[in-house]
């Protein structure tokens, strides 16, 4: 198990990726906390991290609230005496409309929680992993703010300036043995995209296999990657596996985009 013994703070948890994020973590022997706003599903994501025989920990809490974050962080090294890994999953899709349509208060809003939640959340958490002699931090990112999608301007944006701060963060904590990565995710196959597919087949009037057939004709793996999957590409840069990498962009798509 790639991170047994672990303490592993997870943001963001909810259908999909958040919630595969915790299951395996617990899976690969971790001490998993949960953060999200929505206590009810954390809680019935707990539940499910419960059954490897994991030690949890539930904290509601909206990563814009920099009082909310220092909460967090506080009941999770009460709870468990440090954090070894922060994985940053929490996000804002923002409004999917064309920029000409655009409302930059929305943009601010999207910015506001995949930008500076992440980042005050990581500022809290950074002098624990100082003390301790180091740790891992990932960003989710995705795919989008490096093949940009028409209607995704908000969300690429917010993405791309968290690229840009895993590098430099990367630069000013190495000497503390503190990594900072980024995993880029393209389509996932989970609730989210299963509830795009459904809606889109209805719009165009086509079998939500045409839907996918479309999606899967970009990817050469010939597939939409599984959440759980890319979950575990996360987990292998929060673990030790990863120990000399830092300030890299890892692609998660299938290889629908090369750099």
């Amino acid at each position: 198990m790639i991170l047994e013994d672990k303490v592993v703070l997870v943001s963001g948890i909810g259908p999909g990726l958040g919630q595969e994020l915790a299951i395996n973590a617990g899976r690969e022997g971790a001490k998993v906390v949960l953060a999200a706003r929505t206590k009810s599903f954390l809680e019935e994501v707990d539940s499910i991290v419960r059954e490897s025989g994991t030690e949890t920990l539930v904290v509601p809490t909206d990563i814009t609230s920099p009082g909310q974050c220092q909460n967090l962080v506080d009941q999770s090294i009460a709870r468990f005496g440090r954090i070894d890994a922060l994985i940053n999953s929490a996000y804002s899709g923002g409004k999917p409309v064309m920029f000409a349509d655009s409302d930059l208060d929305d943009w601010r809003a999207t910015m506001e929680v995949n930008f500076f939640g992440s980042l005050t959340l990581t500022q809290k958490v950074v002098p624990h992993m100082k003390r301790d002699g180091g740790g891992s931090i990932v960003m989710i990112n995705t795919m989008v703010q490096r093949k940009p999608m028409p209607t995704q301007a908000a969300y690429g944006a917010s993405k791309g300036a968290l690229t840009a701060a895993t590098r430099m963060l990367a630069k000013e904590l190495g000497p503390d043995q503190i990594r900072v990565n980024s995993v880029s995710m393209g389509w996932m196959w989970g609730p989210p995209v299963q509830y795009y597919i459904r809606n889109a087949a209805k719009q165009m009037g086509v079998s939500e296999e045409e839907v996918i057939k479309g999606i899967t004709a970009e990817i050469p793996l010939g597939r939409i990657p599984d959440d759980a999957d890319c979950a575990n590409a996360a987990l292998f840069l929060a673990s030790d596996l990863s120990r000399v990498i830092t300030g890299a962009s890892l692609d998660c798509n299938g290889g629908e985009f090369m750099p």
